[in-house]
Parts: C-alpha cells; sequence; structure tokens
C-alpha cells in the first residue's frame, strides 16, 4: 500500500497537523500539542511558518 501525506478532513485550523496524525497513526491531539509546545518553544514564529508552508504544500485529500 502507497501512504501518501494529504491534509486531514479531521481538521481544527488547515488539517496539517491531522494530516501528520493519519500519515503515522497517531492521535491528532497528541500531534497538536506537540506541535504546539514545539513552536512555543521556538519563540512561536518558525512554527507558525512551517504550518504556513504546510498548509501551502501539502495537498487536500481526495
Amino acid at each position: 500500500m502507497n501512504k501518501r501525506l494529504t491534509r486531514s478532513q479531521n481538521r481544527v485550523l488547515a488539517g496539517v497537523c491531522g494530516g501528520l496524525a493519519e500519515y503515522f497513526e497517531l492521535d491528532p491531539t497528541l500531534v497538536r500539542l506537540a506541535f504546539a509546545l514545539l513552536s512555543i518553544c521556538s519563540a512561536a514564529f518558525p512554527g507558525l511558518l512551517v504550518y504556513i508552508v504546510c498548509a501551502i504544500v501539502i495537498p487536500n485529500k481526495q
């Protein structure tokens, strides 16, 4: 089976964390929490920039 990284329909903002959780078969809440903690620890700006780029680059689920 060929897995593809796509944005999830289980979305809060753009579906990036939900898509990562589906791809790695993790709980979306844990991925969102980890992303939030990493963003806060890195002064928020790099994390937000990465999220915006991922929201643009990762395709929607079809």
